[in-house]
């Protein structure tokens, strides 16, 4: 019995010793392709948004304005990634992807699956005074190191609607509550909102049942880069105020949180800041 108590016990300690489980999470709202941005559109610019990628190496990505064919440019030059999602005007190619981008060897997804902002979730739709298709694509994951599980929720709410924008956020915040149990989540998207609007209010709400913090917030070091995320390609000019984030359950803890303004001959790699933070998932 003493040996079983001692073995016990040593058992114990190795557990509780062990590092916590740590994934590089991004945020990166990649701007989709349009001729009319010029020297900006996507030809000009996709060899530096994947050599960003590629240096920052994060685990798991949450794509926003990602359409087919620039998805399956990713996925040609960056092979240690795969991706899910699906178009949000039918269901399959058509319009942009909110798709995770998750590196192979480190994550695997074990269910994926998307619905759509909108009375009826389940079918492409148009929900409330928005002006485009939105949707939330999200994955159950497990990691292949320790074996841990985890959900990860990827959105982009609609630029015009605010009806939309706050019950788009309600409609993720049921997800997660109905979906997740126990179980670390982290949710990153464009939310075109600020810290003191409603869908950023509704996911931190005390309210839910599983109500989730901003990483910047709980980042254990001082967090890099500026505080706003959208740039407009403006290198010497863009917005203070945050519109993306990512977002973490309670459990999770935060090593550190960024704003990347990585530029390339004075151009950026898209309108949008990439996020990227270092979360412990719970031992």
């Amino acid at each position: 019995m003493k040996y079983l108590r001692t073995l016990f016990t040593l058992l114990c300690f190795t557990i509780l010793s062990m590092p916590a489980q740590e994934l590089t999470v991004m945020s990166y709202n990649i701007r989709l392709d349009l001729t009319s941005d010029g020297v900006n559109a996507w030809p000009n610019r996709v060899k530096m948004l994947t050599d960003l990628i590629r240096h920052h190496a994060p685990d798991i990505v949450g794509l926003q304005e990602a359409q087919r064919h620039q998805l399956d440019t990713i996925a040609a030059l960056l092979p240690e990634y795969a991706w899910f999602g699906v178009g949000r005007d039918d269901g399959k190619d058509a319009g942009e992807f909110m798709a995770v981008l998750y590196r192979r060897t480190v994550v695997e997804p074990t269910e994926t699956s998307t619905f759509w902002c909108s009375p009826s979730p389940s079918k492409p739709g148009l929900g409330w005074d928005a002006g485009c298709n939105r949707v939330v694509t999200w994955g159950k994951f497990r990691t292949r190191k320790e074996g841990k599980v985890f959900y990860f929720y990827n959105t982009h709410l609609d630029h015009i609607g605010v009806t939309a924008r706050k019950n788009s956020a309600a409609l993720l915040m049921d997800s997660v509550n109905a979906r997740t149990g126990s179980l670390p989540v982290i949710i990153t998207g464009d939310f075109n909102s600020g810290p003191g609007d409603a869908p950023y209010m509704t996911i931190t709400s005390g309210s839910n049942r599983r109500a989730m913090k901003d990483a910047l917030s709980i980042a254990e070091r001082p967090p890099y880069g500026p505080r706003g995320t959208f740039n407009g390609f403006n290198i010497s000019e863009y917005s203070t105020d945050p519109i993306d984030y990512i977002f973490v359950s309670s459990g999770i803890s935060v090593r550190s949180h960024a704003v990347l303004t990585d530029s390339f001959h004075g151009r950026f790699p898209s309108d949008h800041f990439p996020l990227l933070a270092v979360v412990r998932l719970p031992k």
